[in-house]
């Protein structure tokens, strides 16, 4: 007994392949990296503004059928800040200079891309929903 319906399976598997392909999965990971980088940006200590201000946006390249990307800052000191501690967080730059104001600020966190990727993850699943329609 013959199957039914096989053709358009197949033409609607080709469809689903050709719409991914055609870059749905370019704007899944710009959506998640840009969200990841807004995120990040609210918990990059500020001085000067260098640091936040020096976040690139979203690069994404595609090689061999597969889609990466990335995000980061741009500031020679990025890494070093990231990386930091975040011991002197409230404390004063200055005591006799009240202007300076404190290290880092309230919402500044110690290795704030990664805590903010971690933060967006729950929203991760729902990215993917509303970009593939599953």
């Amino acid at each position: 007994m013959p199957v039914k319906g096989i053709e358009r399976v197949r033409r609607n598997y080709r469809v689903a392949v050709a719409r991914i392909a055609e870059g749905t999965t370019e704007r899944t990971v710009y959506e998640i990296l840009s969200q990841g980088g807004a995120m990040a940006a609210q918990m990059t200590p500020i001085d000067t503004s260098n640091l936040v201000n020096s976040q690139y946006a979203p690069q994404i390249e595609v090689s061999q059928g597969k889609v990466t990307g990335n995000i980061g800052y741009t500031a020679e000191y990025a890494a070093t800040v990231h990386d930091a501690a975040g011991t002197l967080r409230g404390r004063p730059r200055d005591p006799n200079d009240p202007s300076r104001g404190d290290f880092w600020d309230p919402n500044a966190e110690p290795r704030f891309l990664e805590k903010a990727f971690d933060e967006i993850k729950p929203a991760i699943p729902a990215i993917l929903k509303r970009n593939y329609g599953v």
